[in-house]
């Protein structure tokens, strides 16, 4: 169902409290799955009550503010629950480049949620009647080159890092996409499925086609208070505990992974310090391992100053130099003269948000674009003036095997 701005109808929501659902992504029906979660908790979502193309431009955060507004204005809620994330809520999903077609909004038919050591059932209109089939094994998997062959991607690296060398930018996070074909269509409940058990500290999510699990949290508000975590710095995992403490320590230690990371926390506080009555970032990086890599990490907490909305933090935020890189505006034109592909809404902001404004949003990264049988894979890293070209390549790669995992299994 496509709803146009101006054309909305009232809709009935209703929040109650439900018992232990246990596994939230075990209640997704086949039809249109919705989900954020992470070490259990979280929402999933499905059917469509209400769903919008958010149109291309500089403007799309504020007609997406608009069109939420109209839509959740006009709800007529019953919500004995009142907790972020009960009532009216729409998952998103946004697209890196903002004068790139893909964003949208969607407003599910019912949500399931538990957080808190709590759980709650959201349906809009009349209850929604759903079929629930087996989940179905996509078979053999075969790959394919996307926009770019590995060699032609190290070219590209090449020349972005000699770019950085003269002088033009500090930094640019270049990405690239692999094709996946499968023998039968692609059930999104068996990807969510697997990236949430071998990823429980990332955000599994879903929405509209675009599904993954990102380790980084790009902003979570919780009435005036707001969280982020900002990722950039990479190392593989190691082969046994040893190896993985050398790597890390290997990490800590590296002048372009801390100088890296650095772009991207001073990103976040000029970004942020507007916004904001309170803001605190950490003098020093943490590690933070995942099961394939490890990487560099800030826990970044503040306060709202003016009561704006998760989705205004996020207008203000995206893009990150986590994901784009610094100066932004010169990334940004870097990364569309060089990388030769349309990232769709990968590193671009994904998650929810309730008519209260309270809501969580990641970056989509290790993530993949599913249609029928066929999945985009994306996959990139930060690019310094001293980046190599294979070692990027390798790291890339080593992304795309958590998309690959939840493929094959």
């Amino acid at each position: 169902m496509s709803v146009a701005l101006g054309t909305t109808r009232p809709l009935p929501v209703r929040t109650t409290p439900v018992g232990d659902p246990g596994d939230l992504l075990a209640s997704l029906p086949h039809t249109a799955p919705y989900a954020w979660v992470r070490n259990g908790e979280g929402l999933v979502g499905w059917g469509e009550a209400a769903r919008v193309a958010v149109p291309p431009g500089p403007g799309r955060f504020a007609w997406a503010r608009k069109w939420l507004a109209t839509v959740f204005g006009e709800a007529q809620v019953d919500d004995s629950v009142r907790t972020p994330g009960s009532g009216a809520v729409a998952f998103g999903s946004f697209t890196f480049d903002e004068d790139a077609h893909g964003s949208v909004l969607v407003v599910p038919r019912a949500v399931l949620a538990r957080r808190a050591g709590r759980a709650w059932l959201t349906t809009v209109g009349e209850s929604p009647l759903e079929r629930f089939t087996p989940i179905r094994d996509p078979g053999r998997i075969s790959y394919g080159d996307g926009s770019l062959s590995a060699p032609e991607w190290e070219h590209v690296v090449a020349q972005a890092a000699k770019r950085i060398r003269e002088g033009e930018l500090e930094k640019v996070v270049l990405a690239r996409d692999l094709v996946a074909t499968a023998e039968r269509p692609i059930d999104v409940r068996l990807l969510l499925s697997r990236l949430s058990a071998r990823y429980p500290e990332c955000y599994t999510f879903s929405v509209a086609g675009l599904v993954g699990a990102t380790p980084e949290l790009l902003i979570r508000r919780t009435g005036q208070e707001i969280e982020s975590l900002v990722l950039a710095g990479t190392t593989p995992r190691g082969t046994g505990p040893a190896d993985d403490l050398a790597r890390g320590a290997a990490l800590l230690a590296s002048a372009k992974d801390r100088h890296e990371h650095e772009c991207a926390i001073a990103s976040v506080r000029q970004t942020l310090a507007p916004l904001c009555s309170s803001l605190t970032t950490p003098d020093e990086p943490e590690l933070l391992m995942l099961p394939n890599v490890q990487h560099l990490a800030s826990h970044v907490t503040g306060r709202l100053a003016d009561g704006a909305s998760v989705l205004d933090v996020v207008a203000a935020m995206h893009p990150t130099a986590a994901v784009g890189g610094t100066p932004t505006s010169t990334a940004i034109q870097v990364i569309r003269e060089l990388e030769g592909m349309d990232r769709a809404g990968y590193a671009g902001p994904v998650g929810w948000i309730d008519a209260h404004g309270d809501g969580e949003w990641g970056i989509a990264l290790r993530s993949g674009l599913v249609q029928g049988r066929r999945a985009r894979l994306f996959a990139g890293g930060g690019i310094m003036g001293d980046s190599d070209p294979a070692a990027e390549l390798a790291e890339a790669q080593a992304k795309f095997r958590v998309m690959q995992y939840a493929l094959e299994g």
